[in-house]
């Protein structure tokens, strides 16, 4: 039995040291000093990562715009459509597609509108409706396909978001769905953030990245009229003109080709340096995909000795004369500041938003707003606790300083736990802890009326523990797992603070079970083999 109880004993020490180092050890800190009783508290704050409603920090909420989303469908595939029935030798007066979601292909001769219905059918694919009547053929995007391309839309914005906010290294962000599917809302918690403004507009940033090549012979305008005159000859069909700002500071106005070498969908990486010209400018170095690098060497090679555009948000950025075959690497260069230099890469790397996101909601929560909540809280947990304990000792006597060492532990592995799985303490989380307080104590309650009942009956001590655990112990179970079930749920189908709860909540019941069965039942045999017979139990 000694043995038993040693093995017993030596595997509690190592869980409460254990538990002690997760939450006391300095995990992110260099001087690894813990030991003291002033490393306490930074280590505490290290340690525990806080929500937005404790720590302080930003609330937001936006909406993607789903129609420009639309928009930009309809434009892609009225060009494709318009390849498509030029390759075939359709023939047909017009493919217009001004109207998001609707495109009209207006025909002299309905003989071939059955090959046209055809087309549209293949390239649109089922969310289009087609019709013809003997002047068009009008494809129309219905409801269904509408939603799709907009909930598509707003799944990809919120990736992307994530991307840039875990890029900027905001602890414990929250990003997800926010309101009714139909609504394209995504909701994004940022706890601790100290610069909530640099970090708002690098989530609204576009980051539309382009190269494309200069119309052959041309040069830069000084103004937009002599740069339009110049497009006129050349073909507006396959040429736009669009402003370029040149590093030494002046304007001026391009012809570029309308459809890029490449597009910002192709780029793999980003990142900012020094600019190679000198001076305090940085530039933005990029590497392509294998796709993206095949299409630009074929560009480059098939044009060298012309001018190579990099068009960043329908602006030229830079321009440069193809001196060779390039493969798949480039250079963005121009009056960037370091920070400017690090925020477009930053949004290049993540990926362009889909569509335009607008704020209709921002919430600020201030550090002292949080501080009071910890401190409110704390207090509600300590006078909870303590009355818990109060109740315990007075009525089980002896047998309640059983109950108070198994919950001091339990609090401990707890805290333990969060710390390492990395979940966010939120103030649902702390009512979490205080429910897990009340379960402890009920477990307790559980084993201690059996064993009281047991005693009653006429049982010595030690049968009475025993049989008072054994009939405990199934009750307990029955209880933990049912509640860490519905836990699961709220974990799986709940939105931010609501998992906070519940993950503070089956990390409680979990340590529980380990404190009210094995440690409490260690200490009950500990205390009946001091004696070789012990005839009252205080309880």
């Amino acid at each position: 039995m000694r043995k038993k109880i040693r093995t017993r004993a030596i595997i509690i020490l190592i869980v409460t040291l254990g538990g002690l180092a997760l939450v006391l050890k300095p995990h992110k800190r260099d001087d690894g000093s813990w030991s003291r009783w002033t490393d306490l508290r930074p280590n505490l704050e290290h340690n525990i990562h806080l929500g937005l409603d404790l720590k302080g920090g930003s609330h937001l909420l936006m909406r993607v715009d789903g129609d420009e989303v639309i928009k930009t469908v309809t434009e892609r595939n009225t060009e494709a459509i318009r390849k498509k029935l030029e390759a075939k030798s359709i023939p047909v007066t017009e493919v217009n597609g001004d109207t998001p979601g609707r495109i009209v292909v207006s025909v002299a001769d309905s003989n071939r509108n059955g090959d046209i219905v055809t087309e549209l059918k293949n390239t649109l694919g089922p969310d289009w409706d087609v019709e013809e009547t003997s002047r068009a053929v009008t494809a129309t995007l219905s409801a269904a396909g509408r939603h799709n391309i907009a909930n598509r839309a707003t799944e990809q914005a919120k990736q992307i978001i994530e991307n840039r906010v875990n890029a900027f290294g905001v602890a414990e962000p929250t990003i997800q769905r926010h309101g009714a599917e139909d609504a394209y809302q995504i909701l994004i918690q940022m706890p601790g953030i100290d610069d909530p403004e640099r970090v708002k507009d690098t989530l609204k940033a576009e980051s539309k990245l382009e190269i494309r090549l200069q119309a052959k012979g041309t040069s830069t305008f000084p103004t937009q009229e002599a740069a339009q005159a110049q497009l006129v000859q050349l073909g507006p069909d396959k040429y736009e003109v669009l402003p370029y700002h040149e590093r030494n500071g002046q304007n001026g106005w391009v012809i570029l080709e309308k459809n890029p070498v490449v597009t910002g969908l192709d780029l793999r990486d980003a990142s900012a340096r020094p600019s190679t010209y000198g001076g305090s400018n940085y530039e933005i170095d990029f590497s392509l995909t294998p796709d993206g690098g095949t299409r630009f060497a074929e560009a480059t090679g098939a044009h060298i000795g012309d001018n190579l555009a990099v068009v960043l948000n329908n602006e030229v950025r830079s321009i440069a004369t193809i001196q060779a075959r390039i493969q798949d690497e480039g250079r963005i260069t121009g009056s960037f500041s370091q920070r400017e230099a690090e925020d477009l890469a930053l949004t290049l790397r993540s990926g362009a938003l889909p569509a335009k996101a607008e704020y209709i909601e921002e919430r600020t929560v201030g550090p002292s707003l949080g501080a009071d909540s910890i401190k409110q809280g704390v207090t509600a947990s300590v006078a909870g606790l303590l009355a818990v304990v109060a109740f315990m000792l007075f009525y089980y006597r002896g047998s309640g300083i059983n109950a108070v060492l198994a919950l001091v532990l339990n609090l401990i592995l707890l805290m333990g736990a969060l710390v390492a799985f990395g979940a966010t303490l939120t103030l649902p989380g702390i009512a979490g802890i205080i429910l897990t307080i009340g379960m402890a104590v009920d477990s307790n309650v559980l084993i201690f009326e059996r064993i009281r009942e047991e005693l009653r009956n006429g049982k010595v001590v030690a049968s009475a523990v025993d049989v008072g655990f054994g009939k405990a112990f199934l009750t307990i179970i029955d209880t933990h797992v049912t509640t860490i079930v519905s836990a699961v749920f709220l974990f799986v189908f709940g939105t931010g603070p609501i998992r906070g709860f519940a993950v503070t909540l089956v990390a409680g019941l979990l340590a529980n079970l380990f404190t009210a069965v094995f440690v409490s039942r260690t200490i009950f045999m500990w205390h009946l083999n001091r004696k070789a017979r012990v005839e009252t139990l205080s309880i």
